[in-house]
């Protein structure tokens, strides 16, 4: 991670194939979003730190990320977090040259990566939010899982109001785990998508499940086994929290629905393909299959 702290910001310096607008467009696909907010070019995020909230006004130059903080300067301690944090939401320390070289050789990716060009995935660093956004999304579409999660987080999450706006900070795990399945109902969840998100709270509160436990695996079929022994979580789930969470290239959400239309439209095509179709088209993605559908998920919002 390259970055110089300029006492009252922070200078952030990216790989060369990054690019902030793109970013933005994605993270701005949803006026339901509760988690972050874009405004006048800016992007603001409250994170929790060691201990401590802060508040980045996240923008760009060419070369590099620049960062404020309109509430308080935070610490040097808690400063070198904020930058991993934003280096990890990014996805930063993906090389893309690779994903590149075989996005240039692919039928459906040569049309859309140098479009795309600098994009990355926008990640979930927090394993319970990125586990509880995807259960939320389970068969629903992606405007109502919106309105859920806005339910969840403004009943359960943390906010601050600064110069007019309410930032949320995403509901604590060990505050999930003491709930029960009727205070998610009166929300709109249904039964077992309560069940689901407070059971994870509960291992995840036990030390049944972490971030770091799944990370030391390091093998893919072995984080997908433990992460799919877990209530509620499928293969789906568990493909779209190693690719938004873990960092996992070769993840693989291969049922996901909005990649499916995406596939509709670059194939101009009036039927959703199959499974057996897509695993075909996907021969060329080897290792790079998370990045391959993130830019095709980008390809709906044009």
């Amino acid at each position: 991670m390259k970055w110089i702290n300029k006492g009252l910001s922070i200078e952030i310096y990216p790989p060369p194939e990054f690019n902030f607008k793109e970013c933005l467009v994605f993270l701005g696909r949803s006026e339901q979003e509760v988690m972050h907010l874009i405004k006048d070019g800016y992007l603001y995020k409250l994170v929790k730190v060691n201990g401590e909230v802060v508040l980045l006004k996240i923008g760009s130059t060419s070369h590099s990320i620049q960062v404020e903080f309109p509430m308080s300067t935070p610490s040097i301690s808690t400063l070198e977090k904020v930058v991993s944090y934003i280096w990890e939401w990014f996805d930063l320390d993906q090389a893309l040259g690779d994903f590149y070289e075989v996005a240039s050789k692919d039928m459906i990716l040569k049309q859309i990566a140098p479009k795309y060009y600098g994009l990355r995935i926008i990640c979930i660093p927090d394993l319970f939010e990125a586990l509880t956004w995807a259960i939320i999304g389970q068969q629903i579409n992606l405007t109502f899982a919106y309105t859920l999660k806005k339910r969840f987080v403004e009943q359960f999450g943390e906010s601050y109001t600064i110069e007019g706006y309410t930032f949320w900070l995403f509901p604590e795990f060990t505050k999930i785990a003491s709930i029960e399945v009727s205070d998610l109902r009166k929300l709109q969840f249904t039964g077992r998508k309560a069940e689901y998100i407070i059971g994870v709270a509960k291992a995840m509160t036990s030390g049944e499940l972490s971030k770091e436990m799944l990370l030391q695996k390091q093998d893919y079929q072995q984080i997908q086994k433990s992460l799919m022994s877990i209530r509620g979580i499928g293969a789906w789930t568990a493909d779209y929290v190693m690719m938004k969470c873990l960092h996992y290239p070769s993840a693989f959400p291969i049922a996901d629905v909005g990649l499916h239309h995406a596939l509709m439209l670059q194939l101009g095509i009036e039927r959703k393909p199959t499974i057996e179709e897509i695993r075909e088209m996907s021969t060329n993605w080897e290792g790079w299959q998370a990045y391959a559908t993130f830019y095709l998920w980008r390809s709906l919002y044009e």
